[in-house]
């Protein structure tokens, strides 16, 4: 496929601005529905979808590395439910900042696991990371929103580990749309079962549109990110990935009227800027 700058960013840019507008359908959502049970609907969506467009195409959905997916749908299945939990508890800009520090996890994660080394640029992005998470969970943990804040931390982390799963896979050639499928399967399974055991409450004709936006939104942005990656330069799709926090913050004000400290303004704004720089200097290195 002919790679195209342009068109990359443009289809990065509207997989951010439908993630953002997924959290805001999540947060009003999660005022009559348990944070599983917006996971479940979330992700039930994308099953059945890509499910009938694999029906369509013919494709295969056996696979060897039945585990692997496993794996990876079982650390997607975590983030996802701490995600959705924080972006109800918290404002919606903080809670999807601490859960784009997945990609800082993630290099934690590949020296623990994969022992690879780390260049001394990765380093320091890694220790303004840290100082960026301090400042921005400093406003939350004054406010009687510590645990929500640290499950947002730790869904960023779920997220890092999720990540290094879909590398493994995408080193064994699965294909991407087979990776998002298993995922969202295991994850709705995981959830439908923890629905029947704490229980479901009802669906009125007001929270159709929520659900509905939940799923949509979160498809949207899955296929807009999968073709920027496939046309776009793929560090500068990347580092575009951040404009979500922007969206989350302009979509928090106007929806929520959410207003931001300035300790939480700092550590969005020095975190963004480290996940920018990241990306931009991987590609100067690869």
């Amino acid at each position: 496929m002919k790679h195209s700058p342009a068109a990359g960013s443009l289809w990065m840019l509207a997989a951010t601005v439908s993630f953002a507008l997924m959290g805001v359908f999540v947060k009003r959502a999660g005022s009559h529905f348990a944070f599983y049970e917006l996971v479940f609907y979330r992700t039930a969506f994308a099953v059945v979808v890509l499910t009938v467009l694999a029906l369509m195409q013919q494709r295969q959905f056996a696979t060897p590395h039945v585990f692997a997916h496993v794996w990876r749908g079982l650390a997607g299945t975590l983030g996802l439910v701490l995600y959705f939990y924080a972006v109800v508890h918290l404002p919606l800009a903080t809670a999807v900042t601490l859960n784009y520090t997945s990609p800082l996890w993630l290099a934690v994660l590949s020296v623990v696991f994969l022992r690879e080394r780390l260049s001394r640029n990765v380093v320091w992005m890694l220790l303004c990371g840290f100082i960026g998470i301090v400042v921005l969970l400093r406003p939350s943990l004054n406010s009687g929103q510590e645990a929500a804040a640290v499950i947002a931390l730790l869904s960023g982390a779920a997220g890092g580990w999720a990540y290094l799963q879909v590398r493994e896979l995408t080193r064994l050639n699965e294909p991407e749309w087979k990776v998002v499928w298993s995922f969202s399967l295991i994850a709705a399974l995981c959830c439908a079962l923890w629905g029947f055991a704490a229980g479901w409450h009802g669906i009125s004709r007001n929270h159709v549109p929520d659900l509905i936006g939940i799923g949509f939104f979160a498809l949207i942005a899955q296929l807009c990110l999968t073709r920027a990656y496939k046309v776009g330069q793929k560090f500068v799709v990347a580092s575009l990935s951040y404009f979500t926090v922007v969206f989350s913050v302009l979509f928090g004000l106007l929806v929520f009227g959410e207003i931001l400290q300035w300790q939480e303004w700092a550590g969005i704004v020095i975190i963004t800027l480290v996940g920018v720089a990241g990306s931009l200097s991987a590609r100067k290195t690869t």
